[in-house]
């Protein structure tokens, strides 16, 4: 008998890593997955026409796999920082949602790794704390924090105070007044002569006056119920100018001022209030002065 010997043949064709077997017996070749050592999703040839490792689903050890980087964020599998923004990609990807493959994803002109590292600010907002400067203006032109809206705390925004041309960085720029500031003075019944004490209250006012040049002053004056109408109206205006004439004599300009004689004052005094040794209440022979702003904002508006 004649033996045939059949002799084993095997064909190993490594095609884009995949292994076609031809083996005994059969014509039909045998298809067998592509080799992904380290299971990233890339195969092994692929990893070794990239020059990545396919021994480690992440090359460069950024927290993202090679076939991640090369399909999903077209970032380099082989740099773990793509835009060099000072960010890994993982982390750009993963924890700020930032663009790995531009420095600067919010268009502000600072890089994602300063506003991260640096200045604490959002990479994805050209304007951190919304007060109408962007973060790189605040950081590199008005030495401002991007993260507060008011940086000094004086009660108007950075950007307010940058339109205004105050100093955003100094909470006494601008001067700003109060309602309460000034203090109010009272007359003698049926006169209108500034007395001492009134003197000396009148100066402590012109003195914030000439610190704060952004404001003008309103002189409310008024009389007590005593009397017609009419005479207390002239009264209440001779009394509105006395203050006048004190501001100007002591250096406030006249077109600074607004003078209002407004006659009897608006509640009447109780019985509890009224002098003792003259008619009607001196509570009520009084010249208010009022601040008026001139700045284009208000404060904490």
């Amino acid at each position: 008998m004649k033996r045939i010997i059949h002799l084993l043949v095997l064909t190993l064709f490594l095609v884009g890593g995949t292994v076609v077997q031809y083996g005994c017996g059969s014509d039909e070749p045998v298809v067998e997955e592509p080799v992904d050592t380290d299971g990233d999703g890339l195969t092994d040839a692929e990893e070794a026409e990239l020059g990545t490792d396919s021994n480690s689903a992440d090359s460069d050890g950024d927290g993202l796999t090679d076939a991640d980087e090369i399909n999903v964020h077209e970032t380099d599998p082989l740099n773990a920082d793509t835009d060099g923004d000072g960010l890994n990609d993982g982390d750009e990807v993963n924890s700020y949602n930032t663009d790995p493959n531009n420095t600067d994803s919010d268009g502000d002109g600072l890089t994602d790794g300063d506003e991260i590292n640096n200045y604490e600010t959002d990479p994805n907002n050209t304007d951190s704390d919304g007060d109408g400067l962007s973060d790189y203006d605040e950081v590199m032109t008005h030495d401002t924090n991007p993260n507060n809206a008011d940086s000094d705390g004086d009660g108007f925004t950075d950007s307010q105070e940058i339109d205004m041309g105050t100093n955003a960085t100094d909470g006494s720029d601008p001067v700003y007044l109060d309602e309460d500031t000034f203090s109010t003075i009272n007359f003698d019944f049926d006169r209108s002569t500034i007395r001492s004490d009134a003197s000396e209250a009148l100066m402590s006012n012109v003195e914030t006056l000439k610190e704060a040049p952004a404001f003008r002053v309103r002189v409310d004056a008024y009389t007590d119920h005593v009397g017609g109408d009419q005479y207390n109206l002239r009264l209440s205006l001779r009394r509105a100018n006395a203050v006048v004439d004190y501001y100007t004599s002591n250096g406030i300009s006249e077109d600074r001022i607004e003078p209002r004689g407004l006659g009897k004052a608006p509640v009447e005094c109780s019985e509890s209030e009224m002098d003792a040794n003259t008619p009607g209440c001196e509570r009520n022979r009084r010249a208010e002065s009022h601040p008026i702003s001139t700045l284009k904002y208000q404060k904490g508006m």
